[in-house]
């Protein structure tokens, strides 16, 4: 693999699972000095010691980012690190799938303040940390439901398209400072985190309907988001990169 982050510092929430594990060995790989979080010890651990096991350069941040205190610690502690701060990659989610009549508001105010809050409070740091000369690059995970939206997913569907809102905004205020601000949209992907709201018949469907005739994988997310991280995407931002195999624009 090419060392195209070589001596960058990344930040990649909820990295102790799924997309967020597997970006977090990509970018390690690309040469990037990665700073793993999630909210508990025996998550991050296992992944730190695969980057430092192949060589690679981690660190372990323990915290809870749906406060913003929580992700201000977070930066701070890897721009602590690194001395320099780099590549954000806000992953985090807590997700709950809800009829309409069923939506409580607990549900609601947890899944705002991992996917949603902390995405804003995060951009507040990042462009405190980031140097305005060498500026940086922000990824945001959204979802294919920011596109095209199913039963049931009223709060999931609102955060998401509400990603979308807060990249483009942020990226045209934070252009100026040389920091890039893009999201990615993943379609369904197995992971431990979506097993839940998943069956053989629901991936057989959604399979038949896709171009590309397979479900994604975390590697194909994480490959996405290191392209956006990259410096191979320069002068790419404010956009929603769709990682779906054609799904979302190919089936009405």
């Amino acid at each position: 693999m090419n060392q195209d982050l070589l001596g960058r510092v990344a930040l990649i929430t909820g990295a102790g699972a799924g997309i967020g594990r597997e970006t977090a060995l990509q970018m390690a790989a690309r040469g990037a000095i990665v700073c793993v979080n999630d909210l508990k010890e025996e998550l991050v651990a296992p992944v730190v010691d695969e980057i430092r096991s192949g060589g690679g350069q981690a660190l372990a941040v323990v915290q809870n980012i749906a406060t913003r205190e929580g992700i201000r610690d977070a930066i701070q502690r890897s721009f602590a690190h690194g001395k320099r701060f780099d590549i954000l990659v806000n992953n985090a989610a807590w997700v709950r799938y809800q009829a309409i009549p069923d939506i409580m508001s607990e549900t609601v105010e947890r899944m705002l303040d991992v996917g949603f809050k902390s995405v804003i409070w995060s951009l507040q740091e990042a462009v405190a940390v980031m140097d305005p000369e060498r500026g940086g690059a922000i990824v945001n995970v959204a979802s294919v439901a920011a596109l095209r939206s199913a039963a049931n997913s009223v709060v999931y569907s609102g955060i998401k398209s509400g990603i979308l809102g807060i990249t483009r905004a942020a990226a045209a205020e934070l252009g100026a400072r040389n920091i890039r601000v893009n999201a990615i949209c993943p379609s369904a992907v197995p992971t431990e985190g979506t097993q839940r709201n998943r069956d053989a018949g629901r991936d057989a469907n959604r399979i038949a309907r896709t171009p590309l005739g397979r479900l994604g994988t975390v590697e194909d997310i994480a490959r996405g988001i290191c392209f956006l991280a990259s410096d191979d995407a320069g002068f790419i931002t404010a956009q929603a990169l769709a990682v779906d195999g054609g799904i979302t624009l190919t089936n009405i």
